[in-house]
């Protein structure tokens, strides 16, 4: 503290003292801002650094601009392969390897469709993933109504026999997706069903929450037990066209032609990157997303929008001075779209590995920003939930419950007591594009991306250096899946 005594000195004495004061003032404010910056924590430089950052749009922009849709078995799914080794590369990695993976290959081809009576006119299908393809000229057949896949099971097979059935199951909009589970199951066992009780074919209802005349792909299932139908979903205002037809007109006539055909299986890769610990090089905290895609939109939102965010955090660690005590492991996986291939492989191949894992968790829901986190620790009210709860904050995301999967593929690695967590993303409008040819960059919010960027990063340093011990975890409630559609999203 400076004391100065101004009294009977002469005017010009008094200007000069009170400019040397308020110079010492002026320093001590500069120094006071200085110790300021540098006490700030590492976790509020990570998010202050994401906040204004472009790397992980510029990565989003550069996947869906020069490689596009990414369907598994294909040409574009192996250039895929080559352009994430080469982006996990460059970002300072300690080592970047792949991991084959044999893969189901299928190419969609043609999908019309129209009524043939009692008022013709075309309507927009979009064949589900992996279905059967019709004989030339499609198929002809009157249409049966059921308003789930509970009432196709019980409607009577006389009712289904020779018909083409459509499920007419509408998705209620939700910020965590909650309804998805509800009406999947039609798309995913919805044609084995049909097919038992002698449909000639499914057509369903998109599993969505847009009014869009956009048709819903996504992959369905056969029971190799029975026989297989062509299937596609309707379009949300084609779905309500023919459903108002039924209802005027009672019998509907329908034509529906798929050039659906399953090809030789293929080899891809999941593409594998690691990031040494300092004190326990061995242990290492798993993030992922999958890097194929449908084939109608450039997945900007699924999942492009995923390997953003989980390389833009990972790479924000690798800049720091020093390294965490345990590893980052990114692991983009392959062909999740047609059941988890990728993540089961991973599992297969590092079984041996698996009780390294300090905990695991993937950004596959979009790019809306993150609201919630949820775990499956030992403790729900561990010192690390608390943690990251405090860490997160300023990012306004809150608590949420202790039996998160970490996401589709992520439930792979929960399924076999590997501790997870989610970091959940507003999804209000996420099914609006899902698996549509509207799933584009333009649908991505920069803002929301950097959000997403600054959860993850401070979710990264504060778990690799995190001493809570998260095992043994509860299975009791963990749904063991074998599609990607079983387990996504959670609440």
């Amino acid at each position: 503290m400076i004391t100065v005594s101004v009294i009977n000195a002469p005017l010009k004495e008094v200007y000069v003292l009170r400019h040397i004061i308020l110079s010492f003032a002026f320093v001590a404010s500069i120094v006071n801002a200085n110790d300021t910056v540098e006490k700030k924590t590492i976790n509020e430089q990570l998010i202050e650094t994401a906040l204004t950052s472009r790397h992980a749009l510029d990565i989003l922009t550069d996947l869906t601009t020069n490689i596009g849709p990414r369907l598994p078995g294909t040409e574009a799914d192996l250039r895929t392969v080559a352009w994430a080794e080469n982006l996990l590369t460059s970002q300072g990695f300690d080592r970047v390897y792949k991991q084959p993976v044999r893969v189901p290959a299928w190419k969609r081809g043609i999908a019309n469709a129209s009524i043939v009576s009692p008022a013709p006119q075309a309507l927009i299908i979009s064949a589900l993933g992996h279905s059967v393809g019709t004989p030339e000229g499609g198929i002809t057949a009157p249409v049966v109504r059921v308003s789930s896949l509970a009432a196709l099971s019980e409607i009577s097979a006389r009712a289904v026999k020779g018909h083409i059935v459509f499920i007419d199951h509408k998705m209620e909009r939700h910020r965590a997706g909650k309804y998805y589970r509800e009406v999947v199951g039609g798309r995913s066992n919805g044609a084995s069903i049909a097919a038992t009780k002698g449909a000639v074919g499914l057509l369903i209802r998109s599993i969505g929450t847009d009014s869009d005349r956009f048709a819903h792909t996504g992959m369905m299932l056969y029971d190799v037990k029975k026989p297989r139908i062509p299937s596609a979903a309707l379009s949300a205002p084609d779905a309500d066209q023919l459903t108002r037809l039924l209802t005027q007109h009672g019998k509907v006539t329908l034509n529906f032609e798929l050039g659906s055909e399953h090809l030789e299986s293929a080899i891809s890769y999941n593409v594998i990157a690691e990031y040494d610990g300092a004190k326990f090089p061995e242990q290492y905290v798993l993030v992922g997303a999958h890097h194929d895609s449908w084939d109608e939109g450039t997945g900007a939102l699924d999942d492009g929008a995923g390997i953003a965010i989980v390389t833009a955090a990972a790479k924000q660690i690798i800049d720091l001075p020093d390294r965490p005590k345990r590893g980052v492991r990114v692991v983009l996986y392959a062909a999740e779209e047609l059941g988890l291939v990728g993540a089961k492989a991973y599992a297969r191949e590092n079984a041996d590995d698996l009780h390294n894992i300090y905990l695991a968790s993937e950004s596959d829901f979009g790019a809306g920003e993150i609201w919630k986190l949820d775990t499956r620790f030992s403790d729900a009210l561990s010192a690390l939930s608390k943690k990251l709860l405090k860490e997160l904050a300023p990012l306004n995301i809150e608590a949420g419950h202790n039996k998160a999967t970490g996401g589709p593929d992520t439930s792979v690695l929960v399924n076999k007591g590997v501790p997870a967590l989610t970091l959940l993303q507003d999804g209000t409008d996420y099914f609006d594009f899902h698996h549509t040819p509207n799933d584009t960059l333009d649908k991505v919010s920069p803002e929301a991306l950097k959000q997403n960027v600054a959860a993850w990063s401070v979710m990264l340093w504060t778990t690799t250096n995190s001493d809570a011990e998260l095992r043994p975890i509860s299975l009791k409630k963990t749904q063991r899946v074998e599609a990607k559609e079983l387990s996504t999203p959670q609440q």
